[in-house]
């Protein structure tokens, strides 16, 4: 029952505490007289009450003045104000971030002190803050209570949905000051001025030392060294740190593609994917490299591009100690050992070790040459002859051979050239024995012993096991000689 007779000033209530969802008291011997008549939950005086059946009634007195959003309670609006204002009055004495509100700064020090007193009475998962628990919880009841109106998508909690319902809207509140980039959360502009600007990755691992620009990315790091793998595909039995991962994952099983690009209806499992690809019809390339000027439409595409400036080369080859820019060299460097070729043309049955070099090759059966010389007109199949093409017009042999002194445009050129001298016929005929300098010519070798010949004139259709010989055969038919062939 509710007793006007009862001081509210006798209690002194910390009304800064949603963390923990209840109100502390410095008279905890006090009886709760005041039961709210909707829940029967009780209160130790009636401000408290008052403010609990706003939560029923869903009134929110207390309103903006700025932008009008509207709160049930005035200590709500209070820290509220301070996202238009920036006060940010509560510092951490450790590693010196602010933050609006004393609850918030008690949750980031428990990332610090790695206390996580909400612990999951159904698994035994501990939590940092309560809300991540009640979130927690609707994983294992399944609950789905916030629903959108627009696409009837259900959510687990009602941030999620408030999140979703941007992308109906198209509302992006949160914009980056330097570039003018905007998003539809706090915490992807935060990551974006990380990534993009700053560099700065203020989450350290205390066991390996490496960074990160964000608190879940190490909390994922730190189960590699834990040994713990959680979250594992049923069909495969492959692991993964994270549930997203697998979600992705378990994709790759289903053939589910739920991204769709409206330009060339080309699908895609995850969102990201996607984005990246429209850049390909809108040619944006956001990421430029501040010593060369060059851009990327990929950020990744952009930090490997600098380790080529710094020289820095930090994915390493265990079996032969071969260094990589990136890891995806290393990935498909790591298959020149296992001899997996994964990726099939399904014209000629010809395999390679990655998904590029099948790109390329395709392009010799449909005659596609899309990467164009400006200089002199000339036409090749992939980006990277052509820039190699380029180096000759510009006459940059930067590769010297000490030995000779010849020199070359690029450095794998300059590697072929020194097994010659050394002798090292490294890659072998494993139906003949023969052996061979560079792994081309062992390609052409092979093509004699099982009669491929890829290449093929359009003028009389003769074709040819490697793409010299094609080229020699050319230029009969140029020289006015009659079209039919000496065989």
């Amino acid at each position: 029952m509710e007793d006007g007779n009862h001081s509210d000033t006798s209690d002194t209530t910390v009304s800064d505490s949603t963390d923990t969802g209840k109100a502390f008291t410095n008279q905890g011997s006090l009886e709760k007289n005041f039961d709210c008549k909707v829940c029967g939950k009780t209160f130790v005086n009636s401000s408290n009450l008052r403010i609990h059946r706003n939560l029923h009634t869903g009134e929110k007195p207390f309103e903006c003045e700025i932008c009008g959003k509207s709160f049930n309670q005035r200590n709500h609006l209070a820290v509220h104000k301070r996202s238009h204002t920036g006060e940010r009055p509560f510092r951490c004495e450790i590693c010196g971030k602010s933050v609006v509100n004393s609850n918030s700064l008690k949750s980031h020090k428990r990332i610090h002190t790695g206390e996580k007193p909400y612990h999951c009475e159904m698994c035994g998962k501990s939590f940092n803050e309560r809300s991540n628990l009640v979130k927690h919880i609707n994983i294992h009841t399944g609950a789905k209570v916030h629903r959108c109106e627009v696409c009837g998508k259900s959510f687990m909690n009602s941030s999620n949905l408030k999140t979703h319902e941007k992308l109906h809207t198209g509302e992006k509140p949160y914009h980056c000051e330097i570039c003018g980039k905007s998003f539809i959360q706090k915490s992807h502009l935060v990551l974006h001025n990380r990534s993009s600007h700053t560099g700065e990755k203020p989450y350290h691992c205390d066991i390996c030392g490496k960074s990160f620009v964000i608190y879940s990315y190490l909390t994922n790091h730190k189960r590699i060294h834990k040994g713990k793998v959680q979250f594992q595909c049923e069909t495969c039995g492959k692991s993964f740190t994270t549930n997203s991962q697998l979600v992705t994952h378990v994709q790759t099983h289903t053939g589910e593609k739920s991204y769709f690009c409206e330009i060339c209806k080309k699908s895609f499992i995850q969102k990201c994917q996607l984005i990246l690809h429209k850049r390909t019809h809108s040619g944006e390339k956001p990421y430029d490299c501040d010593v060369c000027g060059k851009s990327f439409s990929v950020n990744l595409y952009l930090k490997a591009h600098k380790r080529r400036h710094t020289g820095e080369k930090p994915f390493h080859c265990e079996i032969c100690g071969k260094s990589f820019f990136d890891n995806s060299h290393l990935v498909s460097h790591k298959r020149v050992h296992t001899g997996e070729k994964p990726f099939h043309c399904e014209i000629c049955g010809k395999s390679f070790f990655n998904n590029s070099h099948l790109i390329s090759h395709k392009r010799v059966h449909t005659g596609e040459k899309p990467s164009h010389c400006d200089i002199c007109g000339k036409y090749f199949y992939s980006s990277s002859n052509l820039a190699r093409h380029k180096l000759l017009h510009m006459g940059k042999k930067e590769f010297r051979c000490e030995i000779c002194g010849k020199t070359y445009v690029n450095n794998s050129d300059l590697k072929r050239h020194k097994r010659r001298h050394e002798g090292d016929k490294t890659f072998h005929c494993e139906i003949c024995g023969k052996s061979f300098f560079d792994n081309s010519n062992l390609i052409v070798h092979v093509r004699t012993h099982t009669g491929e010949r890829p290449y093929h004139c359009e003028i009389c259709e003769k074709t040819f096991i490697c793409k010299s010989d094609v080229n020699k055969h050319k230029r009969t038919h140029s020289k006015g000689k009659p079209l039919e062939c000496e065989a």
